[in-house]
Parts: structure tokens; sequence; C-alpha cells
């Protein structure tokens, strides 16, 4: 299914033909179900343009890491695999506490199921762009500072992916793009806060180039420089969703012990959901966007990706903290440790649902619902409101065309030459085939979309009401504590009301398909959205890892 990071994807490519045309959509839920109907078959690899990165050289990327593996043989590499394979951080913390892991040795295990599985081999997945040279050194010293006693939050010393959209200052920031191709760059605040915490980087994982707000006709998880991302549920026929494609795969693949997206409409929900992993998209504002490629600074997040619900909670414990350089940013009177403790209380009983009618022909959604009622929670059948999202395309447009001459300026680095949206058009332009083989059509379109600051400003207001409206009516109305989808069906909804939603695995289609049970709330309602997903997960133990990379 190619699921981008829009609900309305396909009404969004139409629109870039007539930027001034008003958007809007009537019905997310029917619009995804046609999208699911119609993309969700069996693909061929003839259908992509492009599959292996023209870019990554494996070779290289593994000359300063291979020496360190040296001696880290498949035999140590299959005993750890039964303390480490879909282990929760409080187990890999354990494992270590007991002295049977170290972080030195759960980063050389990930280190060799990323050598062994993700390029250029039959079962490659192409979910990593990039690596930490000195991770392993970094993780040696965290083993000596556990001796120290220096264990500061349950995310020390955990190996962690980062979409390649998020600055760090071990690799270059590419957003997928060759344009950006050598973007060094500072920490961005959210991976100051990890590494504060303890936590190793160790790598970028890929995405849909410039989060997938830029070609309109290429498949999700595509990038120039990271290639192709494939599912490891189906590689010729399940898509990744997008556009935190590679944090989604890596995570499903247990590359690393989490990872992080980012989110504008479901670039998290999408992926996370269709790789049978956890996927939180945050209240905006929650996490900080500084140093992150934006597409809209009205709309984006980062959000953790996990493999279960423990693992979600201590990574957006993490990186949480009110950043002075972000105006959305939220002052957070809680202290480290708030979504991580009691987990396990006031789960699902006594809690009010509200079910969408058209949803209800799902039969994992019903079968999950199921389990929610038998957990003692109430699930209501409720109509989707008639509310439209008008001009939702020329938001994205209008925020792209300030945003990112601003990144470019204040965080990217000194070797970028592109300055604005026109830059870069011009760039891809003179190498088409290796810099934007699917065409750069939603680019285009921001650079046609002469929208005034008023005009701007009037659609920011209309879509965050109609948002609102959409959730609030039926909450208010029926009492509702939370809101069930699947996926990223309401991604867009959600979005405009900067509602935070988390996804968990629900189960799997015929054909292999991971899907999600999405659980949405009100502002800054995310310990109660992992407490309802903790408990669903638990009661469903729906997550099983792909079957060819165990």
């Amino acid at each position: 299914m190619r699921l981008s990071i829009f609900i309305v994807l396909a009404i969004f490519i139409v629109s870039c033909k007539n930027v001034n045309k008003e958007t809007s959509v009537k019905d997310s839920v029917i619009v995804e179900d046609t999208i699911e109907t119609t993309d969700n078959s069996f693909k061929d690899f003839r259908e992509f343009k492009v599959l292996d990165s023209k870019y990554i050289d494996n070779k290289t990327l593994w000359n300063n890491l291979n020496k360190n593996l040296e001696g880290f043989t498949d035999e140590k590499y299959s005993a750890l695999k039964p303390l480490i394979l879909e282990a929760d951080i409080p187990t890999l913390q354990q494992h270590i506490q007991n002295g049977d892991l170290s972080y030195e040795l759960l980063t050389k295990f990930y280190l060799y199921r990323i050598r062994k599985f993700d390029r250029d081999n039959d079962l490659s997945l192409n979910s990593v762009i990039s690596l930490n040279p000195d991770i392993i050194t970094e993780a040696k010293q965290k083993d000596i500072d556990l001796r120290n006693r220096m264990l500061k939050h349950p995310i020390f010393g955990m190996p962690i992916l980062l979409k390649d959209n998020i600055n760090t200052l071990e690799m270059p920031t590419t957003a997928g793009a060759v344009a950006l191709q050598n973007n060094r760059t500072e920490d961005a605040f959210i991976v100051t806060q990890l590494k504060n915490k303890g936590a190793l980087i160790l790598g970028k994982a890929n995405l849909s180039e410039w989060a997938y707000f830029f070609c309109g006709d290429c498949p999700s998880g595509y990038s120039a420089i990271g290639g192709q991302t494939l599912n490891p549920y189906g590689r010729r026929a399940i898509d990744t969703g997008g556009s935190s494609s590679g944090s989604g795969v890596a995570v499903a693949a247990n590359f690393c012990a989490a990872a992080v997206g980012s989110e504008t409409a479901g670039s998290i929900l999408s992926p996370a959901s269709q790789n049978a992993t956890v996927g939180l998209k945050p209240t905006i504002g929650l996490l900080s966007r500084s140093g992150i490629v934006p597409i809209s600074s009205t709309l984006d997040t980062p959000g953790p990706i996990t493999k279960n619900v423990t693992d979600n909670a201590i990574l957006l414990d993490a990186m949480f903290g009110q950043d002075t350089d972000d105006d959305k940013s939220i002052y957070a009177i809680w202290e480290a440790g708030f979504y991580i403790n009691d987990l396990a209380e006031n789960g699902l009983k006594g809690k009010r649902f509200g079910a969408v009618k058209p949803l209800l022909d799902d039969t994992l959604y019903v079968d999950a619902i199921k389990v929610l009622k038998q957990q003692g929670a109430e699930v209501l059948e409720i109509e989707a409101e008639e509310i439209d999202l008008p001009n939702f395309l020329r938001l994205l447009n209008l925020d792209m065309k300030r945003d990112l001459p601003k990144y470019l300026s204040k965080y990217a680095g000194d070797s970028v030459q592109v300055k604005y949206i026109e830059d870069v058009i011009a760039f891809n332009e003179k190498d088409s085939l290796f810099t934007m083989p699917y065409g750069q059509k939603l680019f285009n379109g921001i650079k046609a979309d002469e929208g005034t600051d008023d005009f701007l400003t009037k659609i920011k207001d209309t879509l965050h009401n109609n948002g609102k409206k959409y959730f609030d009516v039926p909450m208010d109305a029926n009492q509702l504590d939370g809101f069930l989808s699947i996926n990223n069906y309401h991604a867009a909804f959600a979005a405009v009301a900067e509602y935070p939603a988390i996804t968990v695995p629900m189960g799997y289609m015929e054909n292999g398909a991971p899907k999600g049970l999405t659980f949405i709330g009100r502002r800054l309602q995310e310990k109660f959205l992992l407490q309802w997903a903790f408990a669903f997960e638990q009661a469903s133990k729906k997550r099983v890892a792909p079957v060819n990379y165990k």
C-alpha cells in the first residue's frame, strides 16, 4: 500500500497541477480505503525506477567499522540473538546489569545485522543511509560509565537510528537529497537531549526524499541518496509506508534498539503501522523541531518508532524538553520518567472510545475492538464528521517555501550551496537521472504557489479549527476518552488539530501486510495514549518479527 505522509495523497498530487484550486478532504477514511484497495497489490522490482542507491558505496560505508567488528563472529552473533532479538529496552538493560551483555556487544550485534541484511544481498532492505564511524568506541565508553554508576536514563547506551532529516554531528543530514549530500551540521535539539541521557546515535535511516514532499509520483521509501527502502514483511509485495520509511523498517528488522522518525501528516503512523511497529506522533511542540529539515513549521514533529510501547515511552521521555529556538515548543512541567512510569496503570477499564462506522468493515479493526472491550473499555460506533480540510496542500507549499530557507540558513552546513526551493529544483535539473528519476512535481508546486502571508494565516486558522472539530464534536457528545483509527487514516485531521496519535500492531492482512490500531487523543494526552496502547498491546500480542530476519 503506497502510504505517504498524507492521508489524502491522491488528492494532493492532482492538486499540484493547479495550486490555486482549493483542495479539500470530504472523508479521509474513504480516500484512504481507495488508496489501499488500489495500491496494496504485489509489486515487482521492475516497477521501481531505482532500487539500490547510486550514492552509497557499501565498502566505504563499512571501511572503519569492519576493523572494529573483527572477532565478532557468526557464533557470537547467534549466541546473542536470544538476548537481543525483539527484547524491549528494560530487558536489554537487565541483561547488561547481569553481565550477560554489554553496550559494546549490543552495538556490534546491530551493526552485524545491518551489514548482514541491509544492502547488497537477496534480503536487502536499504533502510540505513549512514553509520556513526565512532559508534563502537562510544559504546565501550558507555560500559566504562556504567561501571562508574552513571546510568542516567533507560535510554542510556541504547543504539538509536535517526531519520536522515534530523541533524547530528557524526554524519551528514541529507533528507535523502543529493543537494544535501555533504550537509555536516551540529546536533538537533532532540539529539542533544538523547545524548545528554546517554543514548548512542548508531546511524541515519533512509526516508522518502524530503519527507515525501518532493516528487509526487515516486514510491514511498525512495530517496536518491538511500535508494528504495523495502518492507521486511514482503520486499516485493508490501509498501514501507512513508516518509519515515527507514526508521520503521530498521526497527521491524531489529537493526537498532529504537528509531526516531518525523511526521507532518502520517509520516510516523504510516511506516510504523506498515512494519508492525509502534509509532507515536506527539502533540506539536512537545518535541523540538530545531535542526530538523522541515516541511511545515505548523505541523512538523519528530517522534519515536519502536518495537513495543514500553520502548516508545522511554524514547519519548528521553527527547522532550523546551527549546527556546522553536516557537511552538512546550514547557513541560513534568520531569524525566513521566512517560515511563505507571504504564500499566489506568489502562483500558472504563475508558470510552469512538469507532468510525466505515472502518467497521475491517475485520482486524473489529477484532481489535473486541480486545478493547475484553479489557473493560466501552467502544461506541460514531459517524465521521462532515468536515473539510481546505487548502491543506497549500499550507504545506507556503510553509515549506518559508521554512526550508530558514533551516538552510541557520542549521545547514557551510558546504550546502542551495538556499531556496528554486535552487534545489535547478540543482536537480543538472542531472535528473540521478537526482530525481521520478521528477520533482511537488517542489515545482511549491515554487508556483504565490499565496500571501495573510492567506497562509487564514489557512492555518481554518484547518486547525476544522481538525479540532472533527475530533471534539463526537468526543464531547459521547464523553469519549479517545478516537480509534487504523494506520494513518486520520493523520491529516490529527495533524491540523495538533493532537497526538499512537499506532500499535493489530494483525496482518491476507498478503502479510501489517496493520495498526491507532489511538488519537487530545492535546498533551501522550501519557494516556501510551497507557491505552500498552494495555492493548499486552492483551493482543499481535507483533510478529519478520520471518526472514530472525
